[in-house]
C-alpha cells in the first residue's frame, strides 16, 4: 500500500462547486443519459396506469407479457410491450388500491386493503376468472392512508406485508397492528404480527439471501427515509401501533412509552428491540419516499452487480444500495443512479429484455416529472462510467472501490471530503442532521488493483451517517466520478 500525505496537488483538481451540499433540486445534474437510457413505454390514453405491482411473463411466441395492477383496483396486461403493435388489455377490475403484485405457482397474488388474494385466468380468455382470498383479518379503521404493501414471498413459502398507519381520523375506531409488519404462513388463511413500528412501509422484498427488508418513508418518529431488515420482534421506532403489542398474538415485546427527543444512539440503547436501519436515505439528498426497491444478481447494470436499486415516488428516480455485515447486523451505504423519470415511482422490476421497469403515479402523493401515472424502463448503454462503486467500513475509517483504476497522484487525504450527522428520535415530521462534523481524513492508501482506496478517518463514531464526497479523485483517462458521493450508515 502506497500511502499519500500530502495535497499540495488538490487543488487543481477539485471542481467548481461550494464545499456544502445544495437541495437535489437546484444542484447540477450528472450526464446520467450517457450511461442510462429511460425508455417511455407508450400506453393507450384510456388507461390510467397508477401502477401498484408489476410481473412480467415470456411467452412461448418468444414475447414478453406484463401485469401491472393500479390504484384504482385493475390489472392491465400488455403483450409485447415495446414491440411495433402492443396489446393492452383489461385481465381485471374491481380490487380495493392492490399495491403489490407477484407471479408465484401459476397464480398472480397482490396485496388489497384487507387481504392477500390470487387470482388467474382460469379459461385462458384473457381475464381473471378466478379470485381466492389466501389470508385476511387485519382490522381497518376507515383512514384512507391504511396502504398493505406486498406480498413479498419467502424462501419458506409464506408472504410478508407491510401495514401502513394512519393519518388522521379513523371514523371506525382505532384498529390494531397499524404500522406492522405481518407474515402469512404458506397455508394462508391467519396472519402473524411480526415487526412492529413502521410508519408508512412502501416497499417489502427479499434478499437473495432469504431475509426480508423494507423501506419507510421520513416523517413523524422516522428521521428520514431508510432500508431496514425485517426480524420477528423488533421496534422500528414509531408508537402508533405499539399497544398492539400487548396482545396474544404479538411477536413483539411491548416497548413501554417512546420518549421524544432522543439521540438516535440513546434510543436504540434504551428502547427495547429498537431496530436501526441498515441505511438512513438523507432526505432531499436520494429523494424523500423510497418505494419498491430489488437486488441486480444478474448484472444487469453491470459495474454495480449484487447492490440494491431502489426507485423513490417523490424524486422520480432510482438510487443504489449497498449492504455489508457488520458484527451480525446489516449497515451499508446508498448513492445517486438516475435521476430524471417522468413520475414518482413506486414499483420496480427486472426484465427479460434486460433493463428496470419502473412503474409510476403521484395521485394523492405528489412528485417531480411533467406526468401523473406511467411507465418507463431503465436501459444501460453499454459504457462503464468512472464511479465510487461501494462503500465498505474499516476500524480506522473506509474502504472505497472504484469501477476503474485510478490517476495515483490524486488519491490525496483532501480528495476526499467527509463529513457525519445523526438524528433525533422524535415525534416532529422529519429531523435535519444533528450534530454535523466535518472529519480529517488522515491517510489515503491506493491498493494493489489500482481502483480501491483505503482511508483513516479521525473522529469516527458509531450510529452516524458519513458522507463521503469524492471531489478530487481523478481516474487514469476519464477525469472525475460520475456521481462521486456516497451517503454510509455506520451503525457498528
Amino acid at each position: 500500500m502506497v500511502m499519500f500525505e500530502t495535497a499540495a496537488l488538490l487543488f487543481t483538481l477539485l471542481p467548481q462547486e461550494p464545499a456544502s451540499p445544495e437541495p437535489v433540486a437546484s444542484r447540477p445534474t450528472p450526464d446520467e443519459d450517457r450511461y442510462v437510457e429511460i425508455v417511455d413505454v407508450p400506453v393507450p390514453d384510456n388507461i390510467v396506469l397508477e401502477v401498484g405491482g408489476i410481473v412480467e411473463r415470456a411467452r412461448d411466441d418468444g414475447r414478453i407479457e406484463l401485469f401491472l395492477c393500479t390504484r384504482r383496483g385493475e390489472v392491465w396486461h400488455a403483450v409485447d410491450p415495446l414491440g411495433a403493435a402492443p396489446q393492452w388489455t383489461l385481465w381485471a377490475q374491481g380490487l380495493q388500491e392492490p399495491l403489490g403484485l407477484i407471479d408465484h405457482d401459476g397464480w398472480l397474488w397482490c396485496s388489497q386493503r384487507g387481504e392477500l388474494s390470487r387470482m388467474r385466468d382460469g379459461d385462458g380468455d384473457g381475464r381473471m376468472d378466478e379470485l381466492r382470498t389466501h389470508a385476511q383479518g387485519w382490522p381497518l379503521s376507515g383512514n384512507y392512508h391504511e396502504y398493505c404493501f406486498g406480498p413479498a414471498l419467502a424462501p419458506d413459502g409464506s408472504f410478508w406485508l407491510t401495514l401502513n398507519k394512519p393519518f388522521g381520523g379513523e371514523p371506525f375506531g382505532a384498529a390494531d397492528w397499524r404500522g406492522w409488519a405481518i407474515r402469512v404462513p404458506p397455508e394462508g388463511g391467519s396472519f402473524e404480527p411480526r415487526c412492529a413500528g413502521l410508519r408508512s412501509p412502501a416497499g417489502v422484498a427479499v434478499s437473495p439471501w432469504g431475509e426480508v427488508f423494507y423501506t419507510d418513508n421520513q416523517g413523524e418518529w422516522c428521521a428520514t427515509s431508510k432500508l431496514a431488515l425485517l426480524e420477528t420482534g423488533d421496534f422500528h421506532g414509531h408508537p402508533h401501533g405499539i399497544e398492539s403489542c400487548k396482545l396474544p398474538e404479538s411477536r413483539v415485546e411491548f416497548p413501554g412509552e417512546v420518549e421524544s427527543g432522543l439521540r438516535m444512539a440513546e434510543a436504540a440503547a434504551t428502547i427495547p428491540n429498537f431496530r436501526l436501519p441498515a441505511v438512513w436515505i438523507p432526505y432531499d439528498e436520494l429523494g424523500r419516499s423510497p418505494a419498491g426497491f430489488v437486488w441486480d444478481t444478474e448484472g444487469v447494470f453491470p459495474p454495480f452487480r449484487g447492490q440494491i436499486f431502489c426507485g423513490d415516488q417523490y424524486s422520480s428516480e432510482v438510487f443504489r444500495i449497498s449492504l455489508e455485515k457488520v458484527e451480525g447486523r446489516w449497515q451499508g451505504a446508498c448513492y445517486p443512479f438516475r435521476r430524471g423519470l417522468s413520475c414518482g415511482i413506486t414499483r420496480v422490476l427486472w426484465s427479460r429484455t434486460g433493463g428496470l421497469w419502473c412503474g409510476m403515479t403521484n395521485r394523492g402523493w405528489g412528485s417531480r416529472g411533467d406526468r401523473t401515472q406511467g411507465l418507463q424502463l431503465l436501459r444501460w448503454r453499454g459504457p462503464v462510467p468512472f464511479e465510487l462503486r461501494e462503500v465498505t467500513r474499516r476500524d480506522d475509517g473506509f474502504h472505497l472501490e472504484f469501477t476503474s483504476k485510478l490517476s495515483p497522484a490524486s488519491a490525496l487525504p483532501l480528495a476526499v471530503a467527509v463529513k457525519s450527522w445523526t438524528y433525533d428520535h422524535h415525534s416532529t415530521y422529519g429531523c435535519d442532521p444533528r450534530d454535523v462534523r466535518e472529519h480529517a481524513v488522515t491517510g489515503v492508501g491506493l491498493l494493489a488493483d489500482g481502483r480501491s482506496l483505503d482511508l483513516e478517518v479521525a473522529g469516527l463514531e458509531d450510529v452516524r451517517v458519513y458522507e463521503l464526497r469524492c471531489e478530487g479523485i481523478l481516474s487514469e483517462d476519464t477525469g472525475l466520478p460520475w456521481h462521486g458521493v456516497a451517503w454510509y450508515t455506520r451503525n457498528r
